[in-house]
């Protein structure tokens, strides 16, 4: 198979030297049941090479099954891992299979691996290296053929140094690693992304694809996307939402991007933003929304003072429809910060500056979706 035959069959999109040298090695590696460590910052694709290691695999009409590492509690990973037997523990009301079991003959995909508890590393060791694990609460040992993808966006020699992660299994994990580099170090691949995502959101909208102008697309390719092709995906299908003509330009991106990772085009400075962590740009990307939402609430506060004071002495002649109720203002600002976050409610209440519960109590007041 070429290399352009497996980047359609597996979705992986761009040109990029780099790219192309991870397809070839990925087809490599596929074919045997070598351990794959895939590394990269978060938002690179890492499942989505996964995915194609299995499916170009012998093991491809069996079961792939991925878990990320870090949504499951510490105290239930293990279970969720290994299974267990009814009775093992309280509310173990039912024998269960664990992902092992289910992914046997199969590959198993564990994402977010540094966030593994070290109780938990040692017996995924165990497994790798005896293929055969024991269930809690059984006394019976149970044998697996499964071969093992993990993924992570740290640094696990640092995890190793600093005794969050166990040295004999880092070995055993990076028995073959691809490191997938951020979108930023292929900048020739951002356009073909952008037009994939484009064109999937029209085809699922039944719209028809927007015309991307010059100006939009040099900013698109002289951003340096802190967040990666998730980050890319939802920026441009956003605009694809937003844009009323069939037009995304440079105004309508400008608001959607993080104005520090936009590469000036002189050669005077470099981005500020390289010696930050994705995390701290997640963050400002946050406060900054939230500045803009509290100069809306405080330039609409000023325009209603202002009314007022201006129409004290002639309180009749004023439209009630340009007073706006402060409710409604609060429902605005919930909306906007569920709209910006992509509906994650966690950083739509940190962006508000109020607590989770607040959250959905005033999207049931107000009956939002």
């Amino acid at each position: 198979m070429q290399i352009e035959e497996f980047q359609k069959k597996y979705g992986i999109i761009g040109k990029s030297k780099e790219i192309r040298d991870l397809i070839d090695i990925t087809m490599q590696v596929a074919q045997s049941d070598i351990t794959v460590l895939i590394t990269g910052e978060s938002g690179v694709g890492k499942e989505v090479f996964a995915r194609a290691i299995h499916g170009f695999s012998k093991r491809s009409d069996k079961p792939l099954v991925s878990v990320n590492c870090g949504a499951i509690p510490e105290t239930l990973l293990e279970s969720e891992l290994f299974g267990h037997k009814k009775g093992a523990f309280t509310g173990a009301t039912d024998d269960r299979k664990g992902y092992f079991e289910i992914a046997d003959g199969g590959t198993l995909f564990l994402d977010e691996i540094a966030e593994m508890a070290l109780t938990t590393q040692v017996k995924l060791l165990r497994v790798l290296e005896t293929k055969e694990f024991m269930p809690i609460g059984s006394e019976t040992v149970t044998k697996v053929d499964v071969r093992i993808i993990a993924a992570t966006n740290k640094d696990l020699q640092k995890e190793v140094d600093a005794k969050k992660f166990r040295n004999d299994l880092y070995f055993r994990l990076k028995a073959v690693t691809l490191y997938i580099p951020p979108l930023r170090k292929r900048k020739e691949d951002i356009l073909d992304l952008a037009n994939h995502f484009l064109k999937k959101f029209a085809e699922n909208n039944q719209i028809k694809i927007p015309l991307v102008t010059k100006g939009a697309e040099e900013l698109l390719v002289n951003y340096n996307w802190p967040g990666n092709i998730r980050e890319l995906k939802n920026v441009i299908e956003t605009a694809a939402a937003l844009c009323r003509d069939g037009i995304i330009d440079e105004e309508l991106l400008k608001p959607l991007l993080v104005p520090e990772a936009v590469e000036d085009l002189t050669p005077r400075n470099l981005p500020v933003h390289l010696n930050r962590s994705p995390e701290a740009l997640d963050r400002e990307m946050i406060y900054r929304a939230l500045i803009e939402i509290k100069k809306d609430l405080i330039e609409l506060k000023n325009i209603a003072l202002n009314n007022a004071h201006e129409n004290n002495s002639a309180s009749t002649t004023i439209d009630p429809d340009e007073v706006i109720p402060l409710e409604e203002l609060e429902k605005r600002a919930i909306i906007n910060a569920i709209k910006f976050t992509g509906n994650n409610r966690r950083k739509a209440a940190r962006l508000l500056k109020i607590s989770e519960r607040t959250l959905y109590r005033k999207l049931k007041e107000y009956g939002i979706q």
